[in-house]
């Protein structure tokens, strides 16, 4: 009897099957230009019934070829999720909103209700998110989770843009009885600065529903830091809160530190490269120490932390049974400070949770003790063109206030002219233009070209900005690489091998000892590459290292498919003609 309800049982599972729900074109490399290149898409498309996810990641689909596969999804009211990161490769940034607006359009005729939204890795700019506006404001989005916009190159304009869609996408889904409740925020490398920052903060605060933010690299200074806190302070379920490598100073990670007090569902925080410095790092193990019960991750690396402070950090994780990691590398501990932090995590029995010390800075000096005022006064410092710039972007954001009816307020603040260290810093094109003419000799004498990793990290951050469709910026780009690669080749003691080495793993190709971490690589990175490998300057022994390790399958590079299979064409037609 037990065998016959088994083999019934078996049986109808067998008959219910798994239902096959998503289409997947992803990483194939196509270029899709027109109708006729997406024939056969469009036929499995439309023959696809109930389909509810489509991958187009590592393709780069152009404008018809968009209103073909838009024309196919109109009568797919299933549909639930866009995977459509970096599919625009070598396309003009003009052509990227006629083509999201045409894929929108069909998602809403179709009745569809979104749940992922992921666009990240097309440097659309703030016209891009224009051509997502009207999607984002739809029934279609009422019911979206997931938004993925990392590398986007969304900037100040389009971070208020997406605010604002978002703002008015909550209002009307509220009045409808199903408030938005978005889980998953991702806008990494976006260059959103304080303003868009805000005024995303203002959108969080009203969603109150966030489980997972992901800002790193954005430029974000302690207003727009605080203005986040507050946000954050109204999504109680947050489980991940990344903002590593924006500038939090000590205001704030007190303002941080405040937040972290109302998470107690906090996992995983990451403020490494954040500059929370040691008031900042003390306020943040008190808000450890009075709660954030289930804390696996905490970094605060590379924040100009000293050894007190170090040490109330580590005091405030002990006993914490769910903590799988405390990282306090690249901060100002000094050698005995180290010691000391080591022999502290030890003595609780948690020594192998500690990450590596093996960056620390050392004991700061008295000279280094720069405070918020100081950093305050840099930021007042600004010359009348940059007013001028801000004025523009305010008349700009004006009329879209207008079209949208919303008011998104920002902080009457405006920064301090780009300079080669704020470039390398927080690099962006419009600040590359900005050095002018001498750009490539002033980045030359600011790096320093006898360190082969140093000049690695400079390359990446240089060709970061790469932009194949813009001319002023492709050329601002080559020509600072040439210069500071010409310099650093032509320099006796350079290690070209060691240059080599520390590319490969800064783009997280091959594996270092120090457990660096790698970049987010982007397009920009190999496009540059490519032109380098060509340059008579770059030594053809090194061509066959790099064909080596680009030849192996990687996730590091799957967001990057035609431009890595471009610069592979291109390491082996230069390894046969050498």
């Amino acid at each position: 009897m037990a065998a016959d309800s088994v083999a019934q049982l078996t049986d109808s599972l067998a008959k219910t099957g798994v239902v096959e729900v998503e289409l997947s074109y992803k990483g194939q490399g196509r270029k899709l230009d027109d109708a006729k290149s997406v024939s056969d898409m469009v036929k499995e498309i439309q023959e696809f019934d109930d389909l509810q996810a489509l991958r187009l990641e590592g393709n780069t689909v152009g404008v018809e070829a968009a209103k073909a596969i838009a024309k196919a999804l109109e009568t797919k009211s299933m549909f639930k999720r866009c995977y459509w990161s970096d599919m625009f490769t070598g396309r003009l940034r003009s052509e990227i909103p006629a083509a999201l607006n045409s894929l929108g359009d069909a998602v809403m005729l179709a009745g569809a209700r979104l749940t992922v939204l992921d666009l990240s890795d097309n440097a659309f700019g703030p016209d891009g998110v224009k051509g997502i506006e009207k999607l984002l404001k739809s029934t279609a989005c009422y019911t979206l989770q997931e938004l993925r916009l990392n590398n986007c190159g969304m900037g100040i304009g389009g971070g208020k843009i997406l605010a604002a869609s978002l703002i008015q996408c909550h209002k009307k889904s509220s009045a409808e009885g199903t408030p938005l409740g978005l889980k998953v925020f991702v806008a990494g490398r976006n260059r959103l600065e304080n303003d868009a920052a805000t005024a995303l903060a203002q959108a969080f605060q009203l969603m109150g529903s966030l489980e997972e933010v992901h800002m790193p690299q954005n430029g974000i200074n302690h207003p727009g830091v605080t203005a986040l806190a507050k946000a954050m302070q109204h999504n109680s379920a947050l489980r991940i809160l990344n903002l590593n490598d924006n500038t939090f100073t000590e205001k704030g990670a007190i303002a941080m530190a405040q937040a972290l007090k109302h998470l107690r569902n906090i996992q995983v925080i990451n403020f490494g490269d954040c500059l929370v410095r040691p008031a900042g790092a003390i306020a943040i193990a008190e808000a450890v120490s009075e709660g954030l019960p289930i804390l696996r991750e905490l970094n605060l690396s590379f924040g100009e932390i000293t050894e007190d402070a170090a040490l109330a950090v580590a005091r405030a994780v002990k006993g914490r049974d769910k903590l799988e990691k405390l990282d306090l590398n690249g901060n100002s501990l000094g050698e005995d400070g180290c010691k000391t932090l080591k022999d502290a995590m030890e003595a609780m029995k948690m020594g192998q949770l500690l990450g590596s010390l093996s960056d620390d800075e050392g004991e700061p000096d008295d000279d280094d003790d720069v405070d918020d005022e100081d950093d305050e006064e840099e930021d007042d410092d600004v010359d009348e063109e940059e007013i001028e710039e801000e004025e523009e972007e305010e008349e700009e954001e004006e009329e879209e206030e207008e079209s949208t009816g919303i008011k998104v307020s920002t902080p009457s603040s405006v920064s301090r002219p780009p300079d080669v260290s704020s470039f390398l810093s927080f690099p962006s094109p419009d600040k590359l233009l900005k050095l002018g003419a001498k750009r490539a000799m002033l980045i030359e004498e600011q790096v320093d070209v006898s360190d082969p990793t140093k000049t690695a990290e400079a390359f990446l951050k240089i060709a970061s900005v790469y932009k194949e469709e813009n001319n002023d910026v492709k050329n601002a780009v080559l020509d600072s690489i040439d210069a500071l690669l010409k310099k650093a080749f032509s320099t006796p003691s350079f290690q070209g091998y060691s240059f080599v080495s520390s590319l490969l793993v800064l783009l997280g190709l091959l594996k270092s000892e120090d457990k660096v971490k790698p970049v987010l690589v982007v397009p920009g990175h190999l496009n540059a590459l490519e032109h380098v490998v060509r340059q008579d300057y770059f030594p053809k022994e090194n061509v066959a290292v790099l064909q080596a390790f680009l030849s192996r399958n990687n996730k590091a590079l799957d967001s990057c498919g035609n431009a890595r299979n471009s610069l592979q064409s291109t390491l082996q037609r230069v390894r046969c003609e050498g």
